[in-house]
């Protein structure tokens, strides 16, 4: 077992390089955002991550967001979403459930109340199946506040969602008349 503290400052590495920058270690990453697990592992190593393929497997693992995936045989590996670099998720259109959630910061309500959720950055806005999931994302950022999203209405309405293999619910953007805010 590996030191807590190694696996979340290697899974915020990983995070960099497989999501957003991967060259700033020299990586490549193919349409779909996968990568050779040698290659990382390698091109970790020469820019002062010291790690081998058993602490590799560890931190995937252990990733209470799931935010890595490997394939079938572990020879690849690639961040489940959240990139803000153009990659092809294949992900497939589908219904959602009725409700999901947003997690945020208090400090963001009244943007949102007046403009929705945008994807800013990012492919996609992130929703969560669950409160519990939400708060988590919110306190990240601040005192937490959770919007309920009419996810089901959006969809018969014409929004694609999308879910991703860390169940993850994605979608383009969320018009503030699909919005509630939840009270605490």
């Amino acid at each position: 077992m590996i030191d807590n503290k190694k696996v979340v400052s290697i899974s915020k590495f990983l995070s960099l390089v497989l999501r957003h920058k991967p060259e700033t270690i020299g990586l490549e990453l193919d349409e779909a955002g996968w990568t050779n697990v040698d290659a990382l592992i390698q091109k970790l190593n020469q820019n002062g991550k010291t790690i081998d393929f058993k602490i590799l497997e560890e931190v995937v693992k252990t990733n209470n967001k799931k935010r890595f995936a490997f394939n079938e045989d572990k020879t690849q590996i690639r961040a489940s979403q959240g990139h803000s670099i153009e990659i092809d998720h294949g992900f497939e259109a589908m219904a959602p459930p009725d409700v999901l959630f947003h997690g945020t910061a208090a400090k963001n309500v009244d943007s949102i109340l007046q403009s929705g959720l945008d994807k800013r950055n990012r492919h996609h806005v992130h929703l969560s199946a669950d409160l519990e999931t939400a708060l988590m994302v919110g306190k990240r950022h601040g005192k937490p506040v959770i919007f309920e999203v009419a996810a089901l209405k959006m969809h018969e309405e014409g929004m694609p969602f999308y879910k991703s293999e860390n169940a993850v619910w994605l979608t383009e953007l969320v018009p503030a008349k699909y919005l509630l805010l939840k009270e605490n």
